[in-house]
């Protein structure tokens, strides 16, 4: 199957939910979150939505929990922006990619010192 149409709508989910989150969503709990990808099925039933959060470790599960807590608000926000016959279930998840991207250069930055 074509993978196409499961881009373009994971990209504009991406880019509306960036968006709700920056705009709609008043919840104390959400920080600064960035969305870095979606991750959609190829029947669009289901969709990972990465963050990144800037803080600490209490402030990335506070705002987790808040986005969670928001999840049926956004989904039902992505509803209306993109015209879809059933909106897919949105998961948030933590966008580990950033942090180990920095581990690894501060390792290979530690051997070329030796």
């Amino acid at each position: 199957m074509d993978n196409t149409r499961t881009n373009r709508v994971a990209e504009q989910m991406k880019k509306e939910i960036g968006d709700i989150i920056n705009q709609k969503l008043k919840d104390p709990r959400v920080g600064f979150v960035t969305v870095t990808d979606v991750d959609l099925t190829n029947d669009l039933q289901h969709a990972k939505i990465f963050v990144s959060v800037l803080g600490d470790e209490e402030e990335k599960e506070a705002s987790l929990t808040g986005l969670m807590k928001a999840s049926g608000f956004i989904r039902t926000e992505v509803g209306r922006r993109i015209r879809l016959r059933k909106v897919p279930e949105i998961v948030f998840k933590f966008d580990e990619a950033h942090e180990h991207g920095n581990r690894i250069e501060s390792i290979l930055r530690d051997l070329n010192k030796e």
